[in-house]
């Protein structure tokens, strides 16, 4: 019983950030809109704050630590909103921490990743 709690739980909070992090209410600023940003200051700036500690160095993200970032990252207003201002465990990061500019280097990083290829393309997966 402890087990279903704990996998609902799970279910539960990826949930949350589905819906947190799909822009659902947010602003419809598209990436065209963004700030001009520094993808390369960008991965240091993402590093440097830590950013994969909890969402991984491909912004890949985990059920159990952080959504997923990248690739096709939110629109770059709700990104700004909920880092200056999170409903979750993430700690806020205000203009006196991350400045605007550093925020869109860091959303250009992002936008920068590649999508993964997809799972029938690589020949280890594929069934005979």
């Amino acid at each position: 019983m402890k087990t279903l709690r704990v996998w609902v739980s799970v279910v539960a909070v990826a949930l949350a950030a589905i819906v947190i992090f799909s822009g659902a209410g947010a602003a419809t600023q598209t990436a065209e809109t963004a700030p001009a940003g520094d993808a390369k200051a960008g991965k240091r700036l993402y590093t440097n704050y830590g950013c994969y500690q909890c969402h991984g160095y491909e912004g890949q993200g985990a059920p159990t630590t952080g959504p997923r970032l990248a690739p096709d990252p939110i629109p770059f207003a709700a990104f700004v909103g909920y880092l200056r201002g999170p409903r979750g465990e993430m700690p806020p990061y205000t203009a006196k921490v991350v400045s605007d500019q550093e925020l869109a280097d860091i959303y250009a990083f992002l936008q920068s990743l590649p999508r993964p290829p997809a799972a029938r393309s690589l020949p280890l997966l594929k069934i005979e």
